[in-house]
């Protein structure tokens, strides 16, 4: 018979398995049912150690899965090996064409020992390799699953409302994070441009508040990551995004907002949540109303062991023009207190949405000036006119102008020719146009101040006008 190499001897040691752990099973069993066994000639030492050698090879690699799996291969191939029907190579095997019967007697454990020990060398160092290789063998990693359990209503009204959604990622490694959008017009990132990553828990679950919209998505991402702040189109995986899952809104039944007349105007009461300030506050109706003088009330207050703050704006949308706002004292109020009247395109998909403010606040520095205009973005420097607003009533305006917005500040509720301006400004440099914004104003906590105190504030505003 012809010599084999040792990858041939792969196969023809593989083929034989069952049949010598079959041999096996019967030489060790027979002793314990009380049957004779055939006595072993102790003084053919190599004799016995060759066939020890075998054991020793069929269970190891019988105790190895992935090494099992290629037994069952080799074996299929060693059948038709047999049979004389396999093709003179395999791989880079280079087989016999043909296999004769008497070959195959040389598999069975007590006709094989002369020729392995002869081999022996080759079938410890062939036998070596592949057990370490069935060792070292490993299943590729699973794929982290992840999921919304808590998905919020379909509602394509933007920034106007927070809901909270929640999930669970299984799988997802250390260091890893939850990035969420909401769809409305474009995808924006949730809950806040500066606070893009949502952590995930212990037992695998994440949640966090968003913004509303009609669908929404949640990406599984490696550390260092860095979310787009809004897209047309979602990221994909790869780049440091692991997995990615979206879910539509869950169809909810329609709102039925509050409505208040004020100066001649519908305005609508907030009652979702709202992340001015960059912190979410929540809103109760019940804290805006119209007095008998007509005379809009914005409170911020506790109630029922929440906080809560306040927020109207106009059902219609004005365009260019000037806007004027006649405001009671608010030298009364906390440095982390903040009364808002801007203009807010709530459909609109620039990340500014248009937006014009008159704000009064110190930002939580107590000696700090109390009142600004803005033309958002804010943290641009420019963008920014910082004053320092007296006590009493003050009349504060603007006017709109393609290219261009004046504000100005004057004491009193009227205003007239010899009025002195407390402080005025104009902005020439990115300005937005006119689209579909509304006017609001609002009363509410400036989560960000060292010296928040929560306390109950109220402002009053006497008039808004509004002329093209």
């Amino acid at each position: 018979m012809q010599d084999l190499d040792q990858a041939e001897w792969a196969i023809w040691l593989s083929s034989g398995c069952v049949r010598i752990g079959a041999k096996i099973h019967r030489a060790l069993a027979e002793p314990w049912r009380g049957e004779k066994a055939e006595p072993v000639n102790l003084t053919r030492r190599t004799e016995v150690t060759d066939r020890v050698v075998l054991v020793i090879i069929c269970l190891g690699m019988g105790l190895l899965r992935a090494l099992g799996r290629a037994v069952a291969t080799l074996i299929s191939c060693a059948c038709r090996l047999r049979s004389g029907q396999f093709p003179g190579k395999i791989g880079m095997f280079c087989l016999p064409s043909r296999v004769s019967g008497s070959d195959w007697g040389l598999m069975k454990l007590f006709g094989g020992a002369t020729f392995v020990r002869r081999r022996r060398s080759k079938v410890f160092l062939l036998t070596l390799s592949l057990l370490l290789a069935g060792c070292n063998s490993q299943s590729p990693p699973r794929k982290p699953s992840l999921q919304i359990t808590q998905v919020p209503s379909a509602d394509p009204g933007g920034p106007a409302q927070l809901d909270y959604i929640e999930g669970r990622a299984i799988g997802a490694q250390p260091g890893q994070q939850i990035v969420l959008y909401a769809h409305s017009g474009v995808w924006w990132i949730q809950p806040f441009t500066n606070q893009s990553f949502t952590k995930i828990q212990a037992d695998s679950t994440w949640k966090n508040s968003t913004h509303l919209g009609t669908e929404y998505a949640a990406l599984l991402v490696e550390p260092g990551y860095r979310p787009p702040a809004k897209a047309a189109v979602l990221p994909t995986e790869g780049n440091g995004v692991v997995a990615v899952v979206i879910a539509p809104g869950k169809p909810a039944a329609p709102i039925i907002s509050k409505v208040i007349r004020f100066s001649g105007y519908d305005w609508t009461v907030r009652s979702a949540g709202s992340d001015r300030g960059g912190e979410p506050n929540a809103y109760d109706p019940g804290n805006a109303w119209v007095d008998q003088k007509g005379y809009l009330h914005l409170r911020m207050e506790q109630r029922d062991g929440h906080w809560s703050c306040a927020e109207v704006s106009l059902t219609r949308s004005l365009g260019f023009g000037s806007y004027k706002f006649v405001v009671q004292d608010s030298s009364h109020l906390g440095p982390s207190a903040v009364v808002g009247m801007f203009t807010w395109d709530e459909a609109g998909t620039d990340e500014n949405r248009n937006e014009l403010d008159i704000e009064l606040s110190r930002w939580g520095h107590p000696d700090g000036k109390n009142a600004q205009y803005v033309v958002q973005p804010f943290y641009v420097p420019e963008n920014v006119a910082r004053f320092t607003a007296p006590p009493g009533v003050l009349t504060h305006m603007f006017r709109w102008e393609p290219g261009k917005v004046s504000f100005k500040s004057v004491r009193g509720s009227v205003v007239g020719p010899g009025s002195k301006p407390v402080s005025e400004h104009v902005f020439t440099s990115g300005v937005p146009g006119a689209a579909s914004e509304a006017v609001h104003i609002d009363l509410y906590e400036y989560h960000h101040s060292k010296s928040s105190s929560q306390q109950p504030a109220e402002v009053v505003i006497e008039k808004f006008e509004y002329l093209p």
